[in-house]
């Protein structure tokens, strides 16, 4: 007796994915790609000594005014486009079933059917029938994308119609942290910054999230703070009890005393600290005091920095529902930490920031899982282009993932599949990353929708650009694009000294949206 081929059931987003064919997770990185950790949080709060930040202590003397360069305090962010990173460790599908990738001509010269196919659509669901484009959000997507349908239930359509982007075919390895896709460190070269810090990622690594960062553009003392909920937004200005004690003014004027004091004990005394770079210390310490003044100053409320306290955020008329950003779930733990890093990046608190969703290494022999995670990772993307619209701040929202999948043409016709291809397999030819842009006085105008392209079977071109077989590359070319949207694009050569991506005339077909005001 013939025994049919059963469909596996669909995966909640609880559960880990667990795949015969691979090797038990061992590493960080693989544990998150195949949804076994969802990220703890570690609090990010300093002592006083370090949290100092001034500008309170400059009020009340010129001098302190003078110091606040050498102390390295911002009181500003960078002035230039917030930039948020989403990361899906594992290896996603974004072209095709996402957003649409096509041939030489763009977006819209549609591939075969069976290369469509490979990316996971049926005969019956084809882009080249009109009913399947959707281009709300600018760039095309399909209609019955799982991106895109999350996206629509976070965003008003106000917001869609001020945005647009562009998809970049881009092949990396599957399921590795090792490619270097984290374009952050490029990003803050480029003009990237915040007030209270540089960058911030959901991951406690070098690159802050899952993927690493190119090697060359890594910098030390630029490493991102780990941020993945409010506490942590939070724990980064928490000057303990000092100010439930004293009200804010008479705080700062406790530290100015304090710091006066120690100036006296380590200039009139003629201290020493019996150290070769003794001036240097004592700048440090007396840096430590002023910065603490600040800080009190600025944000002596936490509450400035909290998403949960929000309400456009949270609440009756917030991006997220109470019920829902306070759940005890994934929906509620990825929701906070969404909303703890666009908290942080839309208000110039920081220069940009990396949210890691794990679990997209979902080809696990049906469709239904994979669905369910690219709506996830849709609500949480569109949450920050709504909360940009919201706060009336310019946004570029960039998404990228570690390989991706491809389906062999088996439908997964149970209400969670919704008649598409199963997801069989790691497949890096079918790779691809996109970005968005949202810019509050009107769409932003598209120069190339589409960068590099797709064979007609669904794989990747790799002559098509230099980021189409080079993440390095990749990396490049987001950082030129961010750059072109602040109107720096003449300023690449200076940024990235060493590039890969050609002299300016061949870089034109390399940015795909032009400066933004």
């Amino acid at each position: 007796m013939l025994i049919k081929n059963q469909r596996k059931s669909a995966l909640s987003l609880e559960e880990p994915l667990l795949h015969p064919d691979h090797a038990r997770p061992k590493t960080r990185r693989e544990f998150i790609a195949q949804g076994f950790m969802a990220g703890a949080a570690t609090l990010s709060g300093a002592s006083l000594f370090n949290l100092l930040t001034p500008q309170a202590a400059y009020a009340l003397s010129e001098e302190l005014e003078n110091r606040k360069p050498e102390c390295g305090i911002r009181t500003v962010g960078g002035g230039k486009v917030p930039f948020i990173c989403f990361d899906l460790a594992g290896g996603a599908n974004i072209a095709g079933s996402n957003v649409l990738m096509g041939k030489q001509g763009g977006q819209l010269d549609f591939l075969s059917t069976a290369g469509y196919n490979k990316l996971g659509l049926p005969g019956d669901m084809l882009p080249n029938q009109p009913q399947f484009v959707n281009q709300e959000f600018g760039l095309a997507f399909h209609s019955d994308s799982g991106f895109l349908r999350g996206m629509q239930d976070s965003t008003s359509i106000g917001a869609r119609a001020l945005i647009n982007g562009a998809i970049i075919a881009a092949r990396s390895e599957n399921d590795t942290g090792n490619n270097p896709h984290n374009p952050m460190y490029g990003i803050l070269k480029a003009g990237a910054d915040g007030e209270l810090l540089s960058l911030v990622g959901s991951q406690s690594s070098e690159s802050g999230g899952n993927s690493m960062a190119p090697m060359n553009l890594i910098n030390p003392k630029a490493r991102p703070t780990k941020v993945d909920r409010p506490s942590d937004a939070t724990g980064l200005v928490d000057v303990g009890d000092l100010t439930s004690i004293l009200s804010q003014s008479d705080a700062v004027s406790v530290l100015e005393s304090i710091r006066n004091i120690s100036l006296d004990k380590l200039n009139l005394n003629a201290v020493n600290t019996g150290l070769a770079n003794d001036a240097a210390v004592k700048s440090q310490v007396d840096c430590g005091y002023i910065k603490s003044a600040h800080l009190i100053e600025e944000y002596g409320n936490p509450a400035a920095v909290d998403p949960s306290l929000d309400t456009k955020i949270v609440g009756d008329s917030g991006i997220f529902s109470t019920a829902e950003f306070f759940a005890n779930d994934r929906l509620g733990r990825e929701f906070r930490k969404t909303a703890s890093v666009m908290k942080l990046v839309q208000n110039q608190y920081a220069g940009a920031g990396t949210i890691t969703l794990g679990g997209y290494d979902y080809h696990t022999g049906e469709r239904a899982t994979g669905e369910a995670r690219d709506y996830l990772a849709g609500r949480c993307m569109g949450a920050c282009l709504e909360y940009a619209h919201r706060t009336e701040t310019p946004l570029m929202l960039y998404v990228f993932s570690d390989g991706s999948v491809s389906s062999n043409g088996r439908i997964d016709d149970s209400q969670g599949g919704r008649g598409k291809g199963e997801w069989t397999g790691d497949n890096q030819q079918t790779a691809a990353s996109f970005y968005l842009v949202y810019n509050p006085t009107g769409r932003p105008v598209a120069r190339n929708q589409q960068i590099g392209f797709m064979r007609s079977d669904g794989s990747v071109e790799t002559s098509s650009s230099p980021a189409a077989n080079n993440v390095n590359q990749l990396v490049q070319t987001i950082v030129l694009n961010y750059m072109a949207l602040n109107g720096q694009e003449g300023e690449f050569e200076n940024v990235m000294a060493g590039h890969g991506l050609g002299n300016p005339a061949s870089r034109n077909r390399l940015v795909g949206i032009e400066p933004i005001s």
